[in-house]
């Protein structure tokens, strides 16, 4: 029996749970999800819905002092919530808790004497509460390459932590919810006179992207169709494989599950990455930057030169991605928690 955690925000948790729990399902291993989110209708096994710990009146000391990131004190849906996770693992007593993410779960699976496999975002996570979080775990996982890991001190995904934590780190590589079209089926974009697209993929998570901006970038580029998704000015479609493959040019931030999608479907991509706490997405740009991928990286979304921005990501090779997101990152990632040979 495994358990997985959850966080509610943003949905790259979501998916790399939903793929970790299918993968098992098929090898026979029960996995039960743990979070305040519903259940998603793929999910294969049992889920313990959370009572929320953030919705009190008042959040006081919410860090404890600087030793953790959320425990805001006298809450009771923290109370409950946590009684709910004690609940479940004296009852089903796992052999393993997966988190994603959480100090303070990861805390708490650890002092039932549970082993913790943690999963680690990108950005600068050397603050006190990481730390501690990142020690009490007996595996750590990254959802990016190796290559993108970094040296310390260097443009890579994590960033201000000891190099023990970076030797301990599986990298396994993106995990995308989206299968890339067979090469037979792959759309034809050489057509003369053909209208060419441009997808934009704005985050669940929030985003900062302007509608005069997206006016303007359309403005400049006659023969380009643009198409945007999520966020606060395009539409939400669950499943944007058609779409993302079609596409000539992905303008997308640095989530990294937008990544991951850019990236199976091996779509050239502008890479705009957005204000999220820790540098999450400016040190995943920055290490995009500094690497071999198909993208260009933007700080912010620019105004103008959009003719020729986009001619000159439209002929980067897109099967540059290949190393960032292997075909079985999901098994890799069962595997490690498993126990199995690598």
């Amino acid at each position: 029996m495994i358990g997985y955690y959850v966080h509610h925000h943003g949905k790259g948790h979501l998916h790399r749970a939903t793929g970790l729990a299918r993968v098992l399902h098929d090898r026979g291993v029960e996995v039960t999800g743990l979070s305040s989110l519903p259940a998603p209708e793929a999910w294969p096994g049992p889920w313990v819905r959370l009572d929320r710990d953030d919705e009190g009146s008042q959040a006081l000391d919410v860090s404890a002092g600087g030793r953790l990131h959320w425990v805001p004190r006298h809450d009771g849906g923290l109370r409950r919530r946590s009684a709910q996770v004690s609940r479940w693992i004296e009852e089903a007593v796992p052999d393993r808790v997966v988190v994603d993410v959480s100090v303070e779960v990861a805390l708490l699976a650890r002092l039932h004497g549970v082993p913790v496999t943690g999963v680690v975002l990108p950005g600068r996570r050397g603050d006190a509460a990481h730390l501690l979080g990142l020690d009490v775990c007996d595996q750590l996982v990254g959802f990016w390459p190796a290559v993108a890991t970094g040296a310390p001190g260097g443009p890579g995904m994590l960033r201000d932590v000891p190099d023990t934590v970076l030797e301990r780190l599986h990298a396994v590589g993106g995990l995308s919810r989206l299968t890339a079209p067979p090469a037979a089926e792959a759309p034809e974009r050489r057509t003369p006179g053909r209208e060419r697209s441009v997808v934009v993929l704005l985050g669940a998570g929030g985003d900062t992207v302007g509608a005069d901006v997206l006016d303007l970038a359309r403005a400049q580029t006659p023969g380009w169709r643009w198409t945007v998704l999520g966020g606060a000015h395009g539409a939400w479609v669950p499943d944007p494989t058609a779409l993302l493959a079609e596409a000539d040019v992905v303008v997308t931030h640095a989530g990294q599950n937008a990544v991951a999608e850019v990236a199976t479907l091996r779509r050239p991509a502008v890479v705009v990455p957005q204000d999220r706490p820790h540098d999450e997405q400016r040190c995943t740009g920055e290490a995009l930057a500094a690497g071999p991928w198909p993208v260009v990286v933007e700080p912010h979304l620019p105004a103008d030169g959009w003719a020729a921005r986009l001619e000159a990501v439209a002929a980067l090779d897109g099967e540059a991605w290949a190393g960032w997101c292997p075909p079985d990152t999901a098994e890799r990632f069962a595997d490690l928690v498993t126990g199995a040979p690598a």
